[in-house]
C-alpha cells in the first residue's frame, strides 16, 4: 500500500468530519462506485459517480446532529486496495448516541479512489479479498 493511499484515506476521513464534501470527493475518480449494499440502513444501495456519492454523504449528514468517522485501523491488501476497519459516531437530534463499527474495502487505481465497499466487519471485508485475520 502507497503511503499516498493512506495519506489520502485519512485526509478524506478528515475533510468528511469537518464537513467538507466537495474536499473528500476531491480524492475520487468521477465515475466511482460507493457501494453501501451490505448496510443494514435505509440508505443501503450502490452510488455511481460523484453526484450520486455526494447526495449519499449529503443526506447521511442532514439525518444526524453530529456524524463523526474514526479509522481503527488500515490494513494493506495489495498496492491498489486498502481496508478502512471505522467507527461511525453518531448523534440524533434527540440526543440518543450511535456507534457502529464496519469495515471499508477502498480501491485505488491511478492515484483516485475508484471504489469502496462497506463490509459490517473487519472478518468479511479480509474474506472479500481472499485473506483472513
Amino acid at each position: 500500500m502507497s503511503d499516498e493511499n493512506v495519506e489520502k484515506v485519512r485526509r478524506g476521513f478528515a475533510e468528511y468530519n469537518r464537513g467538507d464534501v466537495e474536499g473528500a470527493l476531491r480524492e475520487w475518480a468521477p465515475d466511482a462506485v460507493w457501494d453501501w449494499s451490505n448496510g443494514h440502513g435505509f440508505d443501503a444501495g450502490v452510488y455511481r459517480g460523484r453526484d450520486e456519492i455526494r447526495a449519499f454523504w449529503l443526506q447521511r449528514s442532514a439525518a444526524w446532529e453530529e456524524d463523526r468517522l474514526e479509522i481503527v485501523d488500515l490494513v494493506e491488501v495489495g498496492d491498489d486496495r486498502v481496508i478502512v476497519e471505522n467507527v461511525a459516531y453518531l448523534r440524533g437530534r434527540d440526543g440518543i448516541e450511535v456507534e457502529a463499527r464496519s469495515a471499508w474495502l477502498v480501491t485505488f487505481q491511478d492515484g483516485e479512489q475508484i471504489s469502496l465497499t462497506l463490509y459490517q466487519t473487519m472478518r468479511e471485508a479480509l474474506e472479500a479479498t481472499g485473506l483472513s485475520e
